[in-house]
């Protein structure tokens, strides 16, 4: 099985408390000895993992010089649905879905993951002609997030759509110039929130694949959010409606 690598404390330390048995090996900054460390290491020891202490140059040069903190850890892939139709058969009767049209950053997706994980996200899916992977950047700004909820690149965004539509999800994309707001939206049942590339936003074909298209009402001087912002704003919009009393 091929191993990838995580980077950083909430990453690491988010997979030895969720799947311990797939994490390999920890290396640590053998300077760092604060009782963040420590807490950390002896989580992994008592999880049966190999814990080896190196210089912070080895750390550097595994992750690029990314902001690592110290903790650098070898780790299996976990299994998660490979399909959406996987996702939506073992979701149950509500759905909730993030598509991204053309999120190439892996700091707006890792926050994205993140967000779609506190709202209870099904899966989150994207082209694979137009979208960034499951980076080590990612991991690490997902906080976790990246081993909770499954990341599906899918070969056509507007099929995809389609197809969801098709199984009675109701797809909701955003759009700054749409007339309904997001708040005005009924996300209550099945659902597939879309959002787009900043500056570029959703292209033609799965603008017209979704069911409605909403703004996020902006009142200040800005005329947009960054994207992951924006994807919270509808997330939390959407579990917000579904906590409501009925």
């Amino acid at each position: 099985m091929s191993l990838r690598l995580l980077y950083g404390f909430h990453a690491v330390g988010a997979r030895l408390r969720v799947a311990p048995q797939s994490v390999r090996e920890l290396l640590v900054d053998s300077a760092r000895h604060d009782a963040r460390m420590r807490q950390l290491t002896q989580r992994a020891q008592e999880a049966g993992v190999q814990v080896q202490p190196v210089d912070a140059a080895r750390l550097d040069a595994l992750v690029a010089d990314r902001r690592h903190q110290g903790v650098v850890a070898r780790v299996e892939a976990l299994a998660q649905p490979t399909t959406l139709d996987a996702v939506l058969d073992a979701a149950g009767e509500q759905p909730l879905l993030l598509g991204l049209d053309g999120v190439t950053d892996p700091h707006n997706l890792g926050a994205m993951l993140r967000s779609a994980d506190a709202a209870g996200v099904h899966a989150v899916f994207a082209p694979k002609d137009r979208a960034v992977g499951l980076t080590p950047t990612v991991a690490k700004v997902a906080s976790g997030a990246a081993d909770t909820v499954p990341y599906l690149m899918v070969t056509n965004m507007a099929r995809a759509l389609a197809g969801l539509r098709e199984r009675g999800v109701r797809v909701v994309g955003t759009a700054g110039e749409a007339g309904d707001s997001v708040y005005a939206a009924d996300l209550r049942g099945p659902s597939a929130l879309v959002l787009g590339a900043e500056g570029s936003g959703l292209r033609r074909l799965v603008r017209e694949g979704c069911d409605q298209l909403v703004h996020i009402p902006m009142l200040g001087s800005v005329d947009s959010l960054n994207v992951s912002v924006a994807a919270g704003v509808c997330l939390f919009e959407a579990v917000r409606q579904r906590l409501a009393p009925p």
